[in-house]
């Protein structure tokens, strides 16, 4: 008895000093009272990028609430400039941050970035503008959230195809031939370049003859798309029956061309965006735009700030389900007039 008492003494013992000095079970480990997240974005004013990161910023309020933990959004905008954006995540890491999300510049030069985060060991999610799978691969702390390219360009030209097929009125010549323009994102952009490809492809596939009469680069903006628009009002008036905008803010700026130029709605080409951003479903719902692609905004901020969550409490990746330990990626949806409603406050 005395030999038992003495072993329940020195038990006791221990694991009150463990307290103090670390001798308690090493699976127990300090709960964190804050969490610091870095987010830089290519371009603040890009409709879509900031309302995905709006909502970022809620889902991180309603975690700090769920979990305890205090979760800072720290945001920076790169302003279109790479090496703007490589200071700010220099920035990002001496300030402290546990996790950084980047929404390149330019997709094909991550490497700085990379290597900053590697040498501090700090992981990096890069989201919406999908660098090159190489790059991904250099360091097991980097990962993408975003969606596949291409399901949103064989949604635009399913959506095209669709209308122009079932509506007579859309062919304004009656040549059964679609004369349509592009409305390209920005130059060499791997995104722009596959949307446009694949929704061109998709109609071709669905039976609709085409002919290219007009291109423009627009760089994602609206204003620079009703500049190019008044363009091709000029060289084509009312030859153009189709308008594919590699996204909603440039459809609105091809739609602002035609309100300006004072073309009746009836003689407007047919005009399909990409995104659902809140002005673009609204412009879909009033029929100025024949649909869009909803890009789910709200899914990839939930899925990153669930990331960004995970990596810097250091809990278990494996829930999160990343295809090949690395992407995230969210579907696509089409978006009718009639869909309208279902998808202004998200899915």
């Amino acid at each position: 008895m005395r030999g038992k008492k003495q072993m329940s003494a020195a038990l006791i013992v221990c694991l009150l000093a463990g307290i103090a000095s670390g001798c308690a079970p090493a699976s127990v480990q300090p709960k964190k009272q804050s969490i610091r997240i870095g987010v830089t974005l290519y371009d603040q004013y890009d409709t879509f990028v900031s309302q995905l990161v709006e909502y970022f910023d809620i889902c991180a309020k309603e975690k700090g609430q769920e979990t305890g933990i205090e979760i800072n959004v720290v945001l920076y905008n790169a302003a279109g400039s790479q090496s703007a954006q490589n200071e700010q995540v220099g920035e990002m890491i001496e300030d402290g941050c546990d996790v950084i999300c980047v929404n390149l510049v330019d997709r094909t030069e991550p490497t700085t970035i990379i290597d900053m985060a590697e040498k501090n060991n700090v992981p990096v999610i890069f989201f919406n503008r999908e660098l090159v799978e190489e790059d991904l691969e250099r360091w097991e702390r980097l990962y993408y959230v975003g969606a596949k390219a291409f399901e949103s360009g064989i949604m635009e030209g399913e959506i095209a195809a669709e209308v122009f097929l079932g509506d007579p009125a859309a062919d304004k010549n009656g040549d059964g031939i679609c004369q349509y323009m592009v409305l390209e994102g920005e130059a060499g952009h791997q995104d722009a370049i596959v949307r446009t490809e694949y929704a061109v492809s998709t109609m071709t596939e669905n039976g609709v003859e085409l002919e290219k009469i007009g291109y423009a680069i627009a760089n994602w903006n609206r204003a620079q798309a009703q500049t190019k628009m008044a363009q091709m009002l000029g060289e084509h008036g009312n030859r153009i029956e189709l308008v594919l905008a590699n996204n909603d803010d440039m459809a609105l700026g091809a739609i602002d061309a035609l309100a300006a130029a004072e073309i009746p709605r009836a003689d407007w080409p047919l005009i399909v965006g990409i995104d659902g951003t809140d002005v673009g479903l609204a412009a879909v719902e009033s029929g100025e735009m024949a649909g869009t692609v909803y890009n789910d905004k709200e899914g990839q901020a939930e899925a990153m700030l669930e990331l960004a969550y995970a990596l810097s409490v250091e809990e278990d990746l494996e829930p999160l389900e990343l295809e090949n330990g690395k992407y995230i990626r969210m579907p696509y949806a089409k978006v009718w007039p009639e869909d309208v409603d279902d998808f202004r406050d998200g899915q």
